[in-house]
């Protein structure tokens, strides 16, 4: 494969996304473009003064987008600590009774925001000393959610590193879930059967995500794997407080029946909203082959979608649905993404470069059809 060709995911059309013009790849996914797929890029990050990213860059500075807004960071820090806390305070007044399950969902919603913190202090949208935004990301992460922000950082920066590139990225890795189409085949017994049916099953499954991001957490510091913005110690303690007081409050609030059916619902509620919000970003997206080397500006945008919307999505989605402006620029603050948006699009279709971008409940689609599509072997298998 040549350094600038990409893996296509094997499926086609996204149904309602916007599009100005159509890909060089017949296998491309349609979505809201501004031209086609230039070739011949082999460096992973050029950022030489006459690089295309290093004048884009220019413009984003010039345009004080990278400037930090310590003043809005607090004002979101504040508002997803008064969700927390108004949902903590309503699980105390409410007592013993059913209607916890309510309180549930309301305290699924403010782990994932408080999630989303823990996201911006992780790649320094927030502040901009180090120490303020570590601080952060452990309190909002380690303490008030249960999952280990130095563990989630070292991650997160392998896959802004290498977007869905194949071998490298680990979002994209086959686990449960398998999303590059070679790697489907042969499975069998559970595992094939979850491959043949991953499309309707995706929903149900990310009810299991919360869990499967606890025991990562524990799992990794327990081997002391860790970008360690803390002592280890720091990170474990943190984590210990939060299982202690969440299962101490739940227990003694709640009868045992009772507490199960909280725990279970409030961290299966949290598990899907924190997927469904990360799920759109790149699934279904062009894919680099593990040998490949785009430059840089073209390997986050030709990976990346982004979802529209409007404030409301802005604000459900923590900011994730500008998803190819986060990948330039992972240190922006949430707050300028809108603003770096027209600029960055206008860019991409100065360079003839797709610009992906269409509804939420499309992007969905599109992630439900490249599922479908690599589990299409093992179906035809079945059928043979």
């Amino acid at each position: 494969m040549a350094s600038s060709d990409f893996i296509q995911p094997p499926v086609v059309g996204v149904g309602s996304a916007e599009t100005s013009s159509t890909s060089s790849s017949p296998s491309a996914p349609r979505a809201e473009s501004s031209g086609n797929i230039p070739g011949g890029s082999t460096t992973i990050r050029d950022r030489s003064p006459g690089s295309d990213y290093a004048r884009l860059s220019r413009q984003v500075k010039s345009a004080g987008l990278l400037r930090h807004r310590p003043l809005r960071s607090v004002t979101a820090l504040a508002v997803t600590l008064l969700l927390l806390t108004g949902g903590w305070s309503a699980f105390l007044l409410i007592g013993d009774s059913w209607w916890q399950l309510t309180v549930a969902a309301v305290l699924a919603f403010a782990f994932t925001q408080c999630g989303f913190r823990g996201h911006e202090a992780g790649h320094r949208q927030l502040f901009h000393g180090k120490r303020a935004n570590d601080a952060t990301g452990l309190v909002f992460g380690n303490l008030f959610i249960g999952l280990g922000f130095g563990w989630w950082v070292a991650k997160h920066n392998r896959h802004h590193a290498h977007p869905n590139q194949v071998g490298r990225d680990p979002d994209i890795e086959t686990g449960a879930v398998v999303f590059i189409d070679h790697e489907a085949r042969g499975r069998t017994g559970v595992a094939g059967f979850v491959t043949r049916h991953q499309a309707p099953l995706f929903f149900p499954m990310l009810l299991l995500e919360g869990w499967a991001l606890h025991v990562a957490t524990f799992r990794a510091l327990r081997r002391g794997r860790t970008s360690a913005p803390a002592p280890l110690s720091v990170e474990v303690l943190a984590l210990l407080v939060h299982v202690a007081a969440y299962l101490t409050v739940v227990l003694m609030v709640l009868s045992p029946l009772k507490a199960l059916a909280f725990v279970v619902v409030q961290q299966a509620l949290f598990g899907l909203y924190m997927g469904v919000s990360f799920a759109p970003n790149h699934k279904g997206m062009a894919m680099p082959g593990e040998h490949d080397r785009p430059d840089f500006l073209r390997g986050q945008v030709l990976t990346s979608r982004n979802v529209r919307g409007g404030r409301a999505i802005d604000f459900v989605l923590g900011g994730l649905n500008y998803q190819i402006e986060h990948h330039l620029f992972p240190s922006m603050p949430r707050a300028a993404l809108p603003a770096a948006q027209p600029l960055i699009r206008a860019y991409c279709a100065e360079l003839a470069l797709p610009y992906a971008q269409t509804g939420l409940v499309d992007s969905y689609r599109q992630v439900l059809r490249h599922l479908h599509a690599v589990g299409a072997p093992l179906r035809a298998e079945r059928r043979a």
